[in-house]
């Protein structure tokens, strides 16, 4: 996948509210239901579909609900996981997750290898809004193949609804959203000059290509090409996000530059899938081999910057409201200190630096919460702090991070006393402490489920027995912790695990040490309480 660091959230013109755990704890579901069945929600979109969730989250959070392991399944490929659909063997095998148990939906037959795909993004259409094509209505999964073919195709059946050759002459590689379920981004790998090459002369000045597409009708925009003799020749990475082209550079810089300037000023042609284009004295069907799609943006000058600035391994994150950016100083030894600032005048705000104080072999991260609500997310191994940017009310300009709420970890062994005493009456120190990982419960992965507004963090003990993890759920407003669902597979911190919880199902995928992987799939059901109150 893409290695590039910089993160763009979503616009945020306001904070949406979003609603509190402990409030919809007190709404009966049977009075919702009566509600729902006369009719007292109003027709505006969406209104019974969110009433059906605050139901669903209730029941999630009773303390007889419980979650079971329903299913296991092993693969010699990594699994994926995206909205209810679980894919095997590089996208060939799909299961949905739906139901008691995940159920088979397709498997294709086995590919060339210069068919494998490379990425995919799941594409959904838009409500409200009229398409060319009834297909254009269905969701479909985008893929990107290793011979170059941008593929559209179906997620319930698998046919192909639509494809596009890209090139004869480059490698595409990575597949990303510009804006998301709006425009992609196909990306090629990077022109490598050989020892040999640039004893020639031969030096390659473009380190790579881009191409977007707009999706839903899938229409071809433009390609250009990352040209050092434009951009620098220490350009080191670059991508479109959220109509920005985000240039990175090995000295620590990050330039921003509109996307829609460059395609205004510096597009040749206008190409159309389909229709014949002759180019550099060829002629040929845009979007079909072998002539592919031209690089019709030739940016001749270096566009104007939008914004810049230094950091630490070219992370930058952008995000809040107003909006706010959060960086490293580009230094090493200052590696896990965060910077706030405003995007508008650069001014750090007031408690802008983030430090956490911790003893432990994981790292700390901070990002912009995906709730639109303009706070910030500060996690490390024993403790999350929620921070939110508040306007001070004798300077409007600026802006102060203060803590909302902050979670800890739950302490899992006592600390033994460094300093001993022996029969004898020596005194023996001991040569190092022990480490946060070694008492404390850790964090290892913390998300939003936004349908049910429910932060979900998963812990894991200091030991490798089985059932050392536990996956927390807390209420997204207060940090109130809701309840606790324990996973029962052993979780080795040695091997790559992914953990995601979509409305009644808990999605685990892990690393196994023979090089194979195994997907498990927890559900929801309901534990009936004895007579004294306690879940059987």
């Amino acid at each position: 996948m893409d290695n590039l660091t910089i993160k763009l959230s979503i616009k945020m013109h306001g904070v949406r509210k979003s609603t509190n755990i402990s409030c919809l704890r007190k709404i009966n579901n049977y009075c919702i239901l009566a509600a729902r069945s006369l009719g007292l929600y109003g027709n505006e979109v969406g209104s019974i579909h969110r009433k059906n969730l605050t139901i669903l989250c209730q029941l999630v959070c009773q303390n007889t609900t419980s979650f079971e392991r329903v299913w296991t399944k092993q693969s010699n490929s990594p699994v994926i996981y995206e909205k209810g659909r679980i894919y095997f063997d590089n996208y060939r095998c799909c299961f949905i997750s739906t139901g008691p148990q995940p159920t088979l939906l397709y498997e294709l037959p086995k590919l060339h290898k210069s068919e494998k795909i490379e990425d995919a993004l799941l594409c959904e259409s838009p409500v409200g809004e009229m398409l060319p094509k009834p297909s254009d209505h269905k969701p479909a999964i985008l893929t990107l193949t290793a011979n170059n073919w941008l593929i559209r195709m179906s997620t319930r059946t698998a046919k192909i609804i639509e494809k596009v050759y890209l090139s004869s002459q480059l490698k595409f590689r990575y597949l990303t959203w510009d804006n998301t379920q709006e425009t992609i981004v196909v990306k090629t790998t990077q022109n490598k000059v050989t020892a040999a090459a640039r004893a020639a002369g031969n030096q390659h000045s473009v380190l790579l290509h881009l191409a977007l597409f707009s999706v839903l009708p899938l229409t071809f925009v433009g390609m250009m090409g990352i040209d050092k003799k434009i951009f620098g020749s220490n350009v080191t990475d670059a991508t479109v996000s959220q109509g920005l082209l985000i240039v990175t550079h090995s000295v620590g810089l990050v330039k921003l530059y509109s996307f829609q300037w460059i395609v205004e000023m510096f597009t040749t042609k206008h190409c159309i899938l389909g229709q014949n284009c002759e180019w550099n004295n060829t002629t040929g069907i845009v979007g079909a081999a072998p002539f592919g799609i031209p690089c019709n943006i030739k940016i001749t000058d270096c566009p104007p910057v939008l914004f810049e600035v230094a950091c630490l391994e070219s992370a930058l994150q952008i995000g809040g409201y107003p909006w706010h950016y959060i960086i490293t100083p580009n230094k090493q030894n200052q590696k896990g200190t965060y910077h706030i600032s405003s995007l508008k005048d650069k001014k750090l705000a007031e408690n802008g630096i983030q430090e956490m104080q911790y003893s432990s072999l994981e790292t700390d991260w901070i990002y912009f919460h995906p709730d639109d609500s303009g706070r910030i997310m500060h996690i490390g191994p024993t403790q999350i702090n929620m921070l939110q940017l508040i306007e001070k009310s004798e300077d409007k300009q600026r802006w102060q991070v203060l803590q909302a709420f902050t979670i800890l970890s739950k302490k899992e062994r006592k600390v033994e006393n460094s300093v001993t005493v022996t029969a004898y009456g020596r005194v023996v120190k001991r040569q190092c402490s022990q480490l946060d990982d070694d008492q404390y419960e850790t964090f290892k992965m913390v998300d939003y489920e936004d349908e049910l507004e429910l932060l979900t963090v998963l812990a894991v003990a200091p030991t490798d027995n089985e059932g050392n993890a536990h996956l927390d759920f807390y209420d997204n407003q207060t940090g109130t912790l809701i309840k606790s669902v324990p996973i029962k597979e052993p979780w080795d911190i040695t091997y790559n695990h992914q953990l995601f919880f979509d409305r009644d199902t808990i999605i685990h995928t892990e690393q196994l040490a023979n090089r194979t992987f195994c997907c498990h799939i927890y559900k929801m059901v309901q534990c009936p309480e004895d007579e004294d109150g306690n879940k059987d």
